[in-house]
């Protein structure tokens, strides 16, 4: 019996396009300035320090840091130092109404009524928990942070590798098996699998497909499956 959902956000509740089209170009576009205005403080600092690790390059300027930034962003890399830069900057757009939370409208209606039901909702996505906060708390329906019991980010473990997965059960009151994992992407569910946890892919911007596991197009469908 699943007594709890682990979902993915991006290609799975909310479309890819507004990641790629809208939060990444700000942040693109933002992340100089941020990074210069905000470098000496320690939150800030941290990151840069990160980023550096990173580059296996401690003495890197302050400029060769921001250019490796802007890199990895233009190359679509899921870097824990990146992730959380992009979330402050984020984190400014939400609060000054540049753009709100998009969540599919399914995605929506169903995580409303799994949490309405007692089931369990926690996140998992390869953005910042600040920036997954910040996109709940900014959605197109208002506030959606009540209906989460908790949050994960790439500081667990890459979504990839059954590991992250094991550590996210271990922090859950329910054995994994409890847990249904949601995610458009074939790696991470055959990873949350081997981790022991069920899945279910979610069929929808172009994203490859398998039939390794259960499927649904949207979430009017979920009904339809078996893994209750």
């Amino acid at each position: 019996m699943i007594k709890a959902i682990l979902t993915d956000i991006e290609g799975t509740i909310t479309r890819i396009s507004f990641v790629k089209e809208i939060l990444f170009p700000y942040a693109a576009d933002k992340l100089p300035d941020f990074v210069r205005q905000h470098a000496h403080t320690t939150e800030v600092a941290a990151q840069l320090d990160a980023v550096r690790a990173e580059l296996n390059a401690p003495q890197a300027s302050l400029d060769q840091v921001i250019q490796a930034l802007l890199s990895w962003i233009a190359e679509d890399k899921k870097v824990t130092p990146l992730k959380q830069l992009q979330g402050m900057i984020w984190q400014h757009g939400y609060q000054n109404g540049d753009f709100t939370g998009h969540i599919y409208p399914d995605a929506h209606q169903f995580l409303s009524a799994e949490h309405a039901a007692g089931t369990a909702l926690y996140v998992y996505s390869s953005g910042s928990v600040q920036a997954q906060q910040l996109l709940f708390a900014h959605s197109d329906y208002g506030d959606m942070r009540p209906l989460f019991s908790g949050y994960f980010d790439t500081r667990v473990g890459a979504k990839q590798q059954p590991e992250a997965y094991q550590a996210i059960a271990s922090q859950l009151s329910f054995a994994a098996h409890e847990v249904l994992f949601l995610s458009d992407v074939v790696a991470e569910l055959d990873a949350a699998k081997t981790a022991g946890m069920q899945t279910l892919q979610l069929w929808r911007d172009g994203q490859p497909r398998t039939q390794a596991h259960p499927f649904i197009e949207d979430f009017s469908q979920y009904d339809a499956q078996e893994s209750r």
